[in-house]
């Protein structure tokens, strides 16, 4: 996906590719690493999210890393690398593009608790605004998010919100445009990301990998 000058890349499950004057990848999970990151934003500690070995192919001197709190033991060994601890309702600088975290929680289950203080992004990056909501239900927070250009969010049920409850969040948050994921590998079909964009009042992209 083109946004502006910006490529959006869903790379399965969680993970995407966001390439502008910076390369960012957000959640890396069993990806074939090709560019080397300026940027990783990871949302949780899960191993589906922060996988080490996928974060080990893409960093180089000076990648810059936004991570909660409970990955930090396993990012503390890679040399040469800026890991910057995060937790909800932040705002940072980094290399030129605004960076904010947003709340991510389960509300009627406990894979994802509140008080874990995990997160999701809002990149600012050429004048867009992106939002990867990271693993979570539809939250009260979501209604705070305004002003999104392109808005990433879970479909795939179980361990996040299901399509039905994605499409209500998307519905609050009135992106330009929703993408779906936490589908196709772990847990969700294709045919959570169809229902999905069903049940949107916007333009839906249902991005290959």
């Amino acid at each position: 996906m083109l946004l502006g000058k910006t490529k959006i890349e869903w790379l399965g499950h969680a993970g995407f590719k966001i390439k502008g004057e910076n390369v960012i990848y957000i959640d890396p999970y069993n990806i074939q690493p090709e560019e080397k990151a300026d940027i990783i934003l990871i949302t949780h500690g899960h191993y589906d999210h922060c996988s080490v070995d996928d974060i080990k192919g893409l960093i180089k001197e000076g990648t810059f890393i936004l991570a909660t709190t409970d990955c930090s033991s396993k990012l503390s060994n890679f040399q040469g690398i800026k890991v910057q601890p995060v937790k909800p309702g932040k705002k940072f600088e980094v290399l030129g593009l605004r960076i904010e975290t947003v709340p991510a929680y389960n509300i009627n289950k406990n894979f994802h608790e509140k008080s874990n203080e995990w997160v999701g992004y809002v990149v600012e990056m050429d004048g867009k605004r992106i939002y990867h909501a990271g693993d979570t239900d539809f939250i009260p927070e979501m209604k705070e998010i305004k002003n999104i250009d392109v808005a990433l969010l879970p479909v795939g049920g179980t361990y996040t919100m299901d399509a039905n409850d994605a499409a209500k969040a998307v519905n609050a948050i009135r992106p330009k445009v929703a993408v779906p994921m936490h589908y196709g590998s772990i847990v969700g079909t294709e045919s959570d990301a169809k229902k999905f964009k069903d049940l949107c009042n916007c333009e839906v992209e249902i991005m290959e990998h």
